[in-house]
This record gives structure tokens, C-alpha cells and sequence, in this order.
């Protein structure tokens, strides 16, 4: 059975993970080319708007046209990075989910893994076709607005003179696919996240199958007991493998947000207004998948406790009810998702976020006033 098979496909397009079929030592080269092309595309550019920062711009008009895209692309280029670095620990990851005891043997546990790919494969649709959407319309605005008067979609700080037209279709058409894959970037990393955080809810649906066998089948009480030692540590490795890119996410987001509500409140409705709005939407939707979804452990793995008092445990021997009294204890500690060890990855703390950044909108606008 297959896992993530969707994502995977989104990973290999932006170069972070080889496709399977590629075994040989050439197509591997190949390959190893492809990612350092895409690595080198996303960084110059992000240097370049980097830079443009630092040396060109000289007042809030000119830092406020792009900062939010270099925002996006310094995420990508981080996102990019933490994707290749941990190459060997996601595939440890897939191959856990893929053996026992989390592997879904019968019929019913099929059944959640399948419900819960099908959620995984939609949600990274719907998120993808976002992101793309608000992709696309930058660039095409941009090619309306910017390039028929021989203007770059993007400020940047290039070290020649792109006034030849040439060179200045070269750079146009570096900026414009530069963002296009660190757009694919986002989406990689983002799903792949999401996901295998989908997947610990459904190992912990798959778990309390496995409680409700007991008191028919009592050899399954091993199996409860090994499988809910095995989400914990998956939980904790998850955690502890992508803490710092859902850190860098959650400052990011909080920052872009406030940002861009203060640019939105000083700008006309116009096509750079409505590229804002959607860009918005593409980080609110982004933020709120990681929080969503670290609430749902968060929740299910409390209710572990709950599904054992609804079992018929009264019925059962001592040596299994002592063995059901370990999992209630142990799942009074929930399963939990932090950001730099201290931000909580749930609902409270998406709203935190939004409350946040509101508040240091209205600290700019009585400075400004």
C-alpha cells in the first residue's frame, strides 16, 4: 500500500526526491543536476530581491512593493533545504508507516488507511491548486503590466545591466519560474507535513480498532500496546525532524500577515490588491493545515483514555486491564506539536497568530499616525 504517493510526485517535480524508477547510476546524476539547478534558481533569486533590499531601497514604498515575496522565497529556499537535509529521515518515516504494527492488516484498518489517503490526496489538491492559481495570476499580471514596459516582475539587485533586451528577457523569465518553484516548494513541504501528521490520526484510529478486538481477541492486546509505543515515537520523530521549518513558518506567517493587512488598508483595488488578498489566503491556509491538523492528534491521542472506558474492560483478566491502565496513563500526556519548543501547533495558537499580528498592525498605524 502505498503512502503520500501524491506528494511524493509534487517532491520530485521540485527536486527534492528522486523518483523510485530511477535506479540507475546515470539517472541518478541526472537527477542529483535537476535538484542543483532548482536549488540555484530559487537562491538567486532570493539573494537578488535580498540584495535589492539592503543596497536600493531607500524609503517604505519601494521596501513594502516586495518584501512579502522575498519573505516567501527566503520560506522556499529554508523549505528547499530542510527537504534535502532530511531525505534519509523522511524515507525512515514512510518505511515505518509502511511495516508493522503500522502497517493496516485487516479489512477495517485498510479502510481508515484509504479514507485518510483520499483526505491527504485532496487537501494537497486544493492547497496546490491555490497556490498555483495565485502564481499564476502574479505572472500574468505582471506580464500585462510590467514586461510591455521593460520592467523586471519583481524589484531586484542583479550584478549586470538587463537594459539590452536579451538580458532582460533572461532575468524575466528567471523570476518568473523562479517563484513558480518555490511556489511547488511551499506545496511539497507543506503536504508532506500535514501529512504525515494525517497519518498519526489514522494510526490512532487504527489503535482504537485494535482496543475494541480486545475483548474478543485478547492476543491483540500486544499488538495495542507495541503499536501505541511506536505513535509516540513517530509522533516525537516528526516533530523533532521538521520543528525548525515550522518555526521559520509560523514567524513568517506572522509577519506577512500583519505586513500585508497594513499595505491592503493603503492601497486602491487594483490587480496588486487582489495579488495580495490571494496571497493572504495562500498563508492563512497554509498556517491554518499545520494547526488544524496538530490539533486533531492533539485531540484524538486525549481520547485514548475514553475509548477504554468504553470498552467492556470489566469483563477482561488483571493482566490486560493492568496493560490498559499503562495506555490511559501514558495518553494523559496528549501527542503535541511545537514551534521552537514553546508555540503549541493548534487552533489556539493559529488565533494567537492572527491576534498577534493585529495587534502589531494597529502599533504601526498609531506610529504612523
Amino acid at each position: 500500500m502505498s503512502v503520500l504517493t501524491f506528494t511524493f510526485q509534487v517532491l520530485t517535480i521540485c527536486g527534492c526526491w528522486p523518483p523510485n524508477s530511477w535506479t540507475s547510476r546515470y539517472k541518478r546524476i541526472m537527477y542529483d543536476i535537476y535538484t542543483v539547478c532548482i536549488v540555484l534558481l530559487i537562491n538567486t533569486f532570493m539573494l537578488s530581491q535580498l540584495m535589492d533590499i539592503i543596497l536600493n531601497v531607500d524609503n517604505t514604498d519601494d521596501f513594502a512593493e516586495n518584501f512579502y515575496v522575498t519573505l516567501a522565497m527566503i520560506v522556499s529556499c529554508c523549505k528547499m533545504f530542510s527537504l534535502l537535509r532530511n531525505r534519509s529521515n523522511i524515507a525512515m518515516l514512510i518505511d515505518i508507516l509502511m511495516k508493522k504494527p503500522c502497517k493496516p492488516v485487516e479489512f477495517d484498518e485498510i479502510k481508515i488507511r484509504q479514507k485518510f489517503d483520499r483526505l491527504i490526496q485532496m487537501n494537497t489538491l486544493y492547497y496546490a491548486t491555490l497556490v498555483e492559481l495565485t502564481c499564476a495570476f502574479a505572472v500574468a499580471t505582471s506580464v500585462f503590466k510590467d514586461y510591455r514596459k521593460d520592467r523586471l516582475a519583481f524589484r531586484a539587485w542583479l550584478p549586470f545591466n538587463y537594459s539590452s533586451p536579451i538580458l532582460f528577457r533572461i532575468a524575466y523569465v528567471h523570476q518568473s519560474i523562479s517563484l513558480t518553484v518555490g511556489s511547488v516548494l511551499h506545496i511539497a513541504c507543506d503536504s508532506l507535513i500535514c501529512g504525515l501528521l494525517m497519518h498519526i490520526c489514522s494510526q490512532i484510529e487504527i489503535f482504537k480498532c485494535h482496543l475494541r478486538k480486545i475483548v474478543n481477541k485478547s492476543h491483540f492486546l500486544r499488538e495495542c500496546v507495541i503499536q501505541h509505543i511506536y505513535i509516540s515515537k513517530f509522533a516525537f520523530m516528526v516533530n523533532k525532524k521538521f520543528r525548525f521549518i515550522i518555526t521559520v513558518q509560523f514567524v513568517v506567517s506572522m509577519l506577512v500577515v500583519c505586513f500585508n493587512l497594513h499595505q491592503l488598508t493603503q492601497m486602491d483595488i487594483n490587480a496588486k490588491y487582489i495579488q495580495i488578498m490571494l496571497y493572504m489566503c495562500c498563508m492563512l491556509t497554509q498556517i491554518s493545515f499545520y494547526c488544524w491538523y496538530g490539533n486533531e492528534v492533539k485531540l484524538k491521542s486525549q481520547q485514548l483514555a475514553s475509548n477504554v472506558f468504553e470498552m467492556e474492560w470489566l469483563t477482561l483478566d488483571h493482566n490486560v486491564k493492568r496493560s490498559l491502565l499503562i495506555i490511559m496513563t501514558r495518553s494523559m500526556i496528549p501527542i503535541e506539536f511545537t514551534s521552537a519548543y514553546v508555540i503549541s501547533m493548534n487552533l489556539e495558537s493559529f488565533v494567537g497568530l492572527l491576534k498577534t499580528s493585529y495587534s502589531a498592525y494597529n502599533i504601526l498605524q498609531q506610529m504612523k499616525d
